[in-house]
């Protein structure tokens, strides 16, 4: 079948299954998803290995696969030429990246901060939703507050959500994740689904 695009950005830990489900999620409410390997086949399972690969990824590089990934989905055959993208922890930082480098219709960013690059917001095309938690030490209640103003700021809309009492990665349930202190929420991550599912249904039809 045809449906819109979604470009689907991993975490640190990689092109892990998690991620591929989470695809399979979007292909399963219609979507054309792609989720484009930022670390060329290499993933961690433990907190350090995840770091040495997000320090060792290079951020042009990491900016011309997810531009590739929104190309590709542009002009697939199966997509309606519609393309929107969702990424968590890293990934998050990077979904609201590539929708600067790309005219992106729907962002959303999930638990994530700007990966140590300062893009241009005022290149935003289309609207982003954020899901935050509020115990979360990385991407704090405040780092996501101030995103949000300066998103709003460069004359854009967005849409932050904080979940009260969930913790960092609370849409994952992974082992490795759990191991590393993340915390999966089942209310916060059911929430937050369906006001995904329900801003890209506004979006990206």
């Amino acid at each position: 079948g045809n449906g819109p695009g979604v470009i689907v950005i991993q975490e640190w830990w990689g092109m892990v299954p998690w991620i591929k489900t989470m695809a399979d999620r979007l292909a399963a409410e219609g979507y054309v998803a792609l989720a484009p390997d930022l670390f060329h086949g290499q993933t961690a399972d433990e907190p350090d290995e995840a770091t040495k690969l997000m320090m060792s990824m290079k951020m042009d590089a990491a900016a011309n696969d997810m531009s590739g990934a929104y190309d590709y989905l542009k002009h697939h055959a199966s997509s309606t030429g519609k393309v929107g993208c969702i990424g968590f922890c890293l990934g998050g930082g990077l979904s609201l990246f590539v929708a600067t480098l790309k005219p992106i219709d729907a962002c959303v960013v999930f638990y994530g901060v700007l990966p140590g690059v300062q893009p241009d917001l005022s290149k935003l095309a289309g609207p982003v939703l954020g899901h935050y938690a509020s115990e979360d030490g990385w991407a704090t209640p405040d780092a996501a507050h101030a995103l949000e103003q300066q998103i709003h700021a460069a004359g854009k809309h967005a849409q932050f959500y904080m979940y009260e009492g969930a913790k960092h990665a609370f849409m994952n349930p992974s082992p490795e994740v759990l191991k590393a202190g993340g915390a999966y929420n089942e209310e916060a991550a059911i929430t937050a689904w369906a006001r995904t599912l329900a801003f890209y249904r506004a979006h990206l039809s």
